[in-house]
């Protein structure tokens, strides 16, 4: 099954950008981001859960653009934090806060809790301009580490320890953290679907 026409990815971060291709990889249609356009307004991420927003992201961008998009809201949530940052981990150290910024707020947050379990969630919503959407979760169970470890990835991925690798996911190659991580498990639960996702945006274009 191929479908005429770029899905587009509702995001403009680099590090999501390549995870998304390298999960889409073998099926027969055209991956874009809002790089590959002209700028459109931002999109005020206001919901109360990552399900709200996704939805809220995707449904704009589709509308915006055109053409069919993909957009996830995802976060960690973190016990002993009461869920925080939760739907806030892009902005948990202010707007503009670089990702060793929120690290460092974060792990100061933390600073002597023993209670150190958290989780990432990520929600995967598939809109198109007409506004009906698809919804796919996943989530990946781990620990708060002491400290910052590894290069690879990007966000919270330094401090994000999963014990069944021993390693943090700034420490994993990108298949490995793919296999493991929430948004490789929400990417699992559409890629199974995706011949029907396919027909269902087929049908409505």
């Amino acid at each position: 099954m191929t479908f005429d026409g770029p899905l587009v990815l509702a995001t403009r971060n680099e590090g999501k950008i390549s995870e998304f291709k390298s999960l889409f990889t073998d099926f027969h249609i055209e991956i874009k981001s809002l790089k590959d356009f002209g700028p459109i307004p931002p999109v005020l991420e206001d919901g109360e859960t990552f399900e709200d927003n996704a939805v809220k992201k995707a449904c704009f961008t589709a509308k915006a653009i055109g053409f069919p998009a993909l957009a996830d809201d995802s976060g960690l949530v973190v016990k002993a934090l009461g869920g925080m940052p939760g739907v806030l981990s892009a902005r948990y150290a202010g707007d503009n806060a670089t990702d060793e910024e929120k690290n460092i707020k974060l792990l100061e947050e933390m600073e002597g809790v023993i209670n150190r379990e958290a989780k990432f969630i990520c929600i995967i919503s598939i809109a198109v301009p007409m506004g009906s959407s698809l919804i796919y979760k996943g989530t990946c169970e781990g620990i708060i580490a002491q400290k910052s470890t590894g290069r690879q990835g990007f966000g919270y991925d330094p401090i994000f320890y999963y014990p069944n690798l021993k390693k943090t996911f700034a420490q994993m190659s990108s298949e490995e953290k793919n296999r493991v991580s929430h948004r490789g498990r929400a990417m699992a639960e559409l890629q199974r679907d995706f011949d029907k996702v396919l027909i269902w945006l087929r049908q409505r274009l």
